[in-house]
């Protein structure tokens, strides 16, 4: 009989709050294994995306470190580039300019063995002839050379100049 007084209303409602609660129990653990399932899963997805962002930043960083070391390879090739062609124009120039105050230096030592005399110091010196109508007299050694002199400098000067863009203008600066 001590089973039927614990059956009473109030034991089976007690009976009843106890399995309502063992169940609910199990569905908690059962719910919470799930959530910790889902939340390791979240967590890991969450450590890969950050592996994923860190890598792509590290390959950005170095494409970009990458960039800027063949933007300084690049922009050393054109100063060699540039500098080279300085230097042989600058040489060229020189050059010419040195061949052209030569031969003017010949031309003036001519002139002025010409104007000496033939040298052998017997004959008489026959007089000059005079100078033209339509051409302005000149003093004695000026033969107008200085003046060419000048000019054949300047078209030198010019046309180095010349070749000096044509082969800085062919010069890529954005090539490999």
């Amino acid at each position: 009989m001590t089973f039927l007084r614990v059956l009473n209303v109030q034991g089976i409602a007690g009976l009843a709050a106890c399995m309502c609660l063992a169940v609910l129990l199990i569905v908690q653990k059962t719910e919470t294994g799930r959530l910790e399932r889902q939340g390791a899963r979240l967590e890991q997805l969450h450590r890969a995306e950050q592996a994923a962002f860190a890598s792509t930043v590290a390959d950005y960083r170095a494409a970009a470190d990458a960039a800027r070391a063949a933007d300084r390879a690049n922009a050393a090739r054109v100063a060699a580039e540039q500098s080279a062609i300085n230097e042989r124009i600058e040489n060229d120039f020189e050059m010419r300019l040195a061949a052209a105050r030569a031969h003017a230096n010949r031309l003036r030592d001519q002139a002025r063995s010409a104007a000496a005399g033939p040298g052998d110091g017997g004959a008489a010196r026959m007089p000059a002839l005079s100078v033209g109508a339509g051409k302005p007299a000149q003093a004695p050694g000026e033969d107008g050379l200085p003046d060419r002199l000048l000019a054949t400098e300047q078209a030198i000067q010019l046309d180095e100049l010349i070749k000096w863009v044509t082969a800085q203008a062919k010069i890529d600066p954005n090539s490999d």
